[in-house]
């Protein structure tokens, strides 16, 4: 303590910051040992997130998290903060200013909580909605600063945010996307991960991550460029353990391979999927593995005789798939394409229309068929 405390007067410095949790008492005491603010990682944290939140739910995720961490922290001078005076005749010393602090800010609390279980019936019913389309979620996570919201704006022209300061995403964005098998997702940016990330936080930013244990597909994505690229790592697998997304498949993102030199792009990691968001190199070969990792809506290769009339079941299979082979036969059109599942189902429950699946392949994998033939045809 007294080399820091000669430290802080040498150096004139205002704050010290531990990069541990402290206790009440040991803030306290630190505090007074040095004569100068002491503050921990969770506030420094909290203070960082604060003045990156911009959303309502951003600054409601915030305020809970800073007032869990404050009100065990709360000190007062017991009666000489007294409401009313003691002595005789009087009532007593009455209630603290501690206690009625103590008071308030579990009501404020009580009330952000019912603020934000609103916020998560409304993302659940968002979600059961996207559901019946059906379309897939992918939830970019990672370290902070590893690139996911540079990614996130090359994969969806999205244009949020991008900046190098730590967690400088922090409110959720949603964008479409379309995968090259024609098939639609949806992807999810979510707040950057760091080691030892408070509880506090982790309970305030729940429906925040309940993007991610909602998510098809987990798009982890990893500062490849920086020495510790393989203690983050480990850190974001944690918390994603912790958070009950562990079992969820994902795509590991070796980003900003354009940093590390000629030699080491060579060699990168075989397991991950080396790309760089700045500059677009690999995007196409993180679709690709997207496409093929993507659990949900698989694609079917599948045969179709349709009316020659029926522009709109063709239309369908234009937009939403790859059409492989047209031939036409009289009053009869002949595609085979290769489209998502819910589509095949969709064109082959169709009433009144004349519409045939010739022959359906499950999967890119020739091998088994079947024939298929909707009522009225």
């Amino acid at each position: 303590m007294e080399e820091i405390a000669a430290a802080v007067r040498s150096g004139g410095a205002e704050v010290v910051i531990f990069d541990h949790d402290l206790s009440p008492t040991q803030q306290r005491n630190l505090e007074k040992a040095i004569d100068a603010k002491v503050i921990d990682r969770t506030q420094l944290i909290l203070d960082i997130f604060a003045s990156r939140a911009r959303t309502r739910e951003g600054r409601l995720q915030v305020e809970l998290a800073q007032l869990n961490y404050l009100l065990p922290r709360l000190s007062g001078h017991g009666v000489e903060m007294s409401r009313l005076g003691g002595g005789i005749g009087t009532r007593g010393p009455g209630e603290t200013q501690l206690e009625t602090d103590r008071r308030r800010i579990a009501r404020r609390i009580k009330k952000i909580a019912d603020a934000l279980e609103g916020v998560r019936a409304g993302r659940a019913l968002h979600r059961q909605r996207r559901s019946a389309v059906p379309l897939a979620t992918l939830a970019l996570a990672g370290y902070t600063n590893a690139g996911k919201s540079t990614l996130f704006n090359r994969l969806t022209q999205a244009g949020v945010a991008v900046d190098a300061r730590m967690f400088a995403t922090l409110d959720p964005t949603v964008r479409p996307l379309v995968l090259p098998s024609r098939r639609r997702v949806l992807v999810s940016d979510t707040v950057g991960f760091i080691r030892n990330l408070p509880t506090t936080l982790v309970k305030a930013f729940r429906a925040t991550l309940e993007e991610v244990t909602e998510a098809a597909l987990v798009l982890h994505v990893v500062d490849a460029s920086s020495p510790s690229a393989a203690e983050h790592t480990a850190h974001v697998l944690k918390v994603l353990a912790e958070i009950g997304a562990a079992e969820i498949p994902q795509i590991l993102i070796l980003n900003k391979m354009d940093r590390l030199p000629g030699e080491a792009r060579g060699h990168s990691n075989a397991r991950g999927v080396p790309i760089s968001a700045l500059t677009g190199a690999g995007i196409d070969q993180l679709l690709a593995a997207i496409d093929e990792a993507l659990p949900l809506d698989p694609i079917v290769r599948a045969t179709f005789r349709l009316s020659a009339g029926d522009g709109a079941s063709m239309a369908l299979l234009h937009e939403f798939g790859q059409v492989l082979r047209t031939s036409y036969y009289g009053e009869y059109c002949e595609l085979e394409a290769e489209i998502p599942e819910s589509l095949q189902r969709r064109l082959a429950g169709r009433q009144g229309e004349s519409t045939t699946i010739v022959e359906n392949t499950v999967g890119k994998s020739a091998g088994k068929s079947l024939k298929c033939r909707n009522k009225g045809t």
